[in-house]
């Protein structure tokens, strides 16, 4: 049991290992279909027949019952449609999307927090608006054909034949601000199979994550079906949690983590900001927060302890602030811990929107304390009063000083609550240990703002020669 406010409460640790009813079901359903498209659906078999038909049967007596049934059917004798098609990774989304809600309602409850339905109330009113239904859509349309043409053929028959049908459709949506999103997605679903033509000699695929893609690319090329965000404006104290760090090779992005409180006395929120940039694969580690630091001021007041004074700044129905420098000041010293138990467990957390709802999206705030952690076969782990929580120690960034070491003699943890593979785990933002009777916390984003630390001062200064260099020689390049 973790204490999970200053009022007595405790988190329910014992929710997060107790079985949720209905997930084995539905992700067998998803499972299942997402091996029916390793071989495609053009001359489907009785394996392939069965897992469209249990698709359809997983969704019956919802709304997508009929649709999906005729879908099923049509799909099963090898004479699918486009229709067809959306129809059936809508209902692969609208299951993956019910373990989504089961599994943070089940958060929701471990930790005391106002539910999904009671924000849903708060949020009324502000739904979203959908795009213009004739907006690109001859270009939504080539892009779901080739998605259609890749369920045919299936993951083992693409070649690069089939994956180049893309390139055109995703250069003439690419300048299209409304089609951005389809089109990156497109574009990176493309290059993945590119990389991996062709089919037929692939000896491991990635099944689950390649059916994500399609389906995702596929219903938005049902025109209006992303719609566009709804913002409002909000004003008062932002109290930062930590941050998330996700690095690629050509790319890098942080997310802070935050509560909102709002200036007119309403209940705190659960907040995000982020920021995205292009890197070369040569800038890592500290070096990263130089290309990063001046697109959000709110990194450095992370790396400060700081909180920031909001005034009408836009924020989306789903929680992410649509950050501007202009409407934001430091405000006063604010501990991430200190905020963390005062006001944590009472902050409701923002609704998702209707396509983000998978449990891979799933990065719920928590507060753990007077755990201990252990290690066993290479694994770290929590041990809450008896219950084992895992620690994804891959997911902590080098370009901060938390370390596997540091979390490991941790007593309190600041982190998002994920799940995977059938269980929930912990990513550290933040931990807390005792040193000499005083406690010291150490933070993944530490750095963010700059450091003294030797090891983030060597980093940062790597990173500037690397940086200076690509530059003169991009220059010599041009001048050529």
């Amino acid at each position: 049991m973790v204490p999970a406010d200053p009022g007595g409460g405790v988190m329910r640790g014992d929710l997060l290992s107790d079985p949720v009813d209905g997930l084995d079901e539905a992700l067998a359903a998803v499972d299942a279909f997402d091996g029916a498209l390793v071989a495609g659906l053009l001359r489907p078999g009785p394996v392939q027949a069965a897992a469209v038909a249990g698709l359809a049967e997983a969704v019956g007596g919802t709304p997508l019952a009929a649709r999906v049934a005729e879908a099923a059917d049509k799909a099963a004798a090898g004479a699918a449609g486009e229709d067809h098609f959306v129809a059936l990774a809508a209902a692969r989304c609208a299951l993956l999307g019910s373990v989504h809600d089961a599994l943070t309602h089940r958060i929701d409850e471990a930790v005391g927090r106002p539910t999904a339905e009671e924000e849903e109330e708060r949020a009324a009113g502000s739904g979203a608006v959908s795009a213009e239904p004739g907006q690109g859509s001859n270009l939504l349309a080539a892009a779901r054909s080739w998605l259609c043409d890749l369920a045919r053929s299936g993951w083992r028959g693409i070649d690069h034949e089939l994956v180049a049908g893309s390139a055109p459709v995703v250069s003439a949506m690419l300048p299209e601000p409304a089609l951005r999103r389809p089109a990156t997605l497109l574009d990176g679903f493309a290059a993945e199979l590119a990389a991996s033509c062709p089919g037929a000699t692939l000896e491991r695929m990635p099944v689950r994550r390649w059916a994500d893609l399609w389906s995702r690319a596929l219903l938005l090329t049902v025109p209006g079906a992303a719609g566009e965000p709804s913002v409002a404006p909000v004003t008062g104290r932002l109290l930062p949690l930590g941050v998330d760090v996700q690095e690629h090779a050509t790319a890098v992005q942080a997310q802070v983590h935050a509560v909102f409180e709002p200036a007119d006395g309403g209940a705190p929120r659960l907040v995000r900001a982020g920021v995205s940039a292009p890197k070369p694969d040569t800038v890592v580690g500290a070096g990263l927060w130089q290309l990063l630091r001046p697109r959000l001021s709110l990194l450095g007041a992370v790396s400060e302890g700081r909180s920031m004074e909001l005034d009408a700044m836009p924020v989306t129905a789903e929680g992410d602030l649509v950050w501007d420098d202009e409407r934001a000041r430091a405000g006063e010293p604010a501990d991430a811990f200190a905020t963390a138990r005062v006001m944590l467990s009472a902050a409701t957390a923002a609704r998702t929107a209707p396509l983000d709802r998978h449990p891979v999206r799933i990065a719920v705030p928590v507060l753990l304390e007077g755990y201990t952690a252990q290690s066993e076969e290479g694994r770290l782990a929590f041990d809450l009063a008896g219950r084992l929580l895992a620690v994804d120690a891959d997911r902590l960034p080098t370009a901060g000083p938390l370390t596997p070491e540091a979390v490991a003699a941790s007593r309190a943890c600041v982190g998002l609550l994920r799940w995977n593979a059938g269980e929930f785990y912990v990513q550290p933002l933040a931990v807390e240990a005792t040193v000499r009777k005083k406690a010291v916390a150490v933070h993944a984003g530490a750095w963010a703002g700059g450091t003294t630390d030797k090891a983030g001062v060597r980093a940062e200064k790597a990173a500037t020669d690397a940086v200076a260099v690509l530059r003169e020689r991009a220059g010599r390049l041009l001048r050529k």
